[in-house]
């Protein structure tokens, strides 16, 4: 056979190899879309497109039809979040990769990012007792060692917030300022975890524009107000204090029975990086304090450690998708270093420039993107 008809040959059959490869993965990437389940949500509707499907990995293809921005979330018993996906622009659309077992739950549209949501009903069958197929092992030990970092996180929180409440209660306004940060490391680090729990984030971490009808406002935020705003320290500050010390006592008893998945990892580094995107860039979450980039670090840390955890199986499948995702955590850690003090804090976030602000977005951006893929990555097929 001549050279000419020999590389005109092997050219043929990689084509046609190609395009046999192509077929199969069309046909996966069909199959994988018929069985989603397709949630469009509106402002004022929240369809889903199955209300009853198998237990085991769920994709969750979400659109958002409306003019606000929402949040999708699959809830089980007592508003226990199963998995989630916050900051859903309006005319934007999000995946969600999930591990969920038989039983009854509810999918909740958000509009606005307020409220109980508009919610639907919806069963996963199977047998509830039944033990899941063999997954990686190298997945099962990512699940347990990160399991391990929450606890730790948790446990090391408690004394940092003994520490912050003992300074209100000995109504030292400055020292108890100077503990703020530090008391919420261990938490912003690891709070998809947290708020799995349903009824512990909001007693210790909400906003007083996020107040639901009725609910009384208690934890960090109401005692930063009062630290800086008002810059007294009262008996309620000091009720406050130790009731944000029992509330999160009761967090770290609950870290053994948190539901966490190799897939509820990656989600869950996905929704650190919303949380900064959504409230920290727009300086919204420490509003009195300016305490914001310490809050970002620790989410970008509690991301980056769920990622390395699941690195060895999420290389191994998406060696590109790893590089990059490599690289933008490595950027977004030098970016945060150089806002970093001798002593350890950070710049106060009233100080950081618009233009600054654009620059930490677009790096929050840059990593998000290829974060939403890391649930994808590690799927056991």
């Amino acid at each position: 056979m001549s050279a000419r008809r020999s590389t005109a040959a092997t050219l043929l059959t990689l084509a046609v190899a190609t395009a046999a490869l192509a077929g199969c993965s069309q046909k996966k990437d069909d199959k994988a879309s018929a069985d989603a389940v397709k949630v469009n949500a509106t402002d004022t509707a929240c369809e889903v497109s199955k209300t009853s499907f198998p237990a085991g990995h769920v994709v969750i293809d979400i659109a958002n039809k409306g003019s606000k921005t929402t949040e999708v979330y699959v809830y089980g018993d007592g508003d226990k979040i199963i998995t989630e996906r916050e900051n859903i622009g309006p005319g934007t659309k999000a995946t969600i990769n999930a591990e969920i077992k038989a039983g009854s739950y509810e999918v909740a549209c958000k509009p606005g990012m307020v409220g109980d949501g508009i919610r639907q009903k919806i069963t996963v069958t199977g047998d509830a007792s039944a033990q899941a197929a063999p997954a990686d092992p190298r997945l099962t030990a990512a699940v347990d060692a990160y399991r391990k970092y929450a606890q730790e996180q948790a446990d090391a929180t408690i004394p940092a917030v003994e520490a912050f409440a003992a300074a209100i209660k000995a109504g030292d306004v400055e020292k108890a300022k100077s503990l703020y940060a530090a008391s919420r490391t261990g938490w912003e680090r690891t709070e998809p975890v947290a708020e799995s729990f349903g009824d512990v984030d909001p007693k210790t971490d909400t906003r007083e524009d996020k107040l639901e009808p009725g609910q009384q406002w208690t934890g960090w935020h109401k005692l930063e107000k009062s630290l800086w705003a008002d810059a007294k320290i009262g008996d309620d500050e000091q009720k406050l204090a130790d009731q944000l010390v029992a509330d999160l006592k009761d967090w770290q008893k609950k870290i053994p029975e948190a539901e966490i998945t190799a897939t509820s990892m990656a989600n869950g580094a996905k929704e650190l990086l919303d949380e900064v995107a959504t409230n920290k860039i727009t300086g919204e979450e420490d509003r009195y304090s300016h305490t914001d980039l310490a809050d970002f670090q620790a989410n970008v840390e509690g991301a980056q450690k769920a990622y390395e955890l699941l690195k060895p199986v999420a290389s191994e499948k998406d060696t590109e998708l790893a590089k990059t995702l490599d690289s933008e955590f490595a950027a977004i850690q030098a970016l945060l270093a150089k806002y970093k003090q001798a002593d350890g804090t950070f710049t106060s976030y009233d100080k950081v420039t618009e233009a600054e602000r654009k620059t930490f977005s677009d790096a929050v951006n840059s990593l998000g993107e290829p974060l939403s893929k890391l649930g994808a990555a590690v799927v056991v097929k």
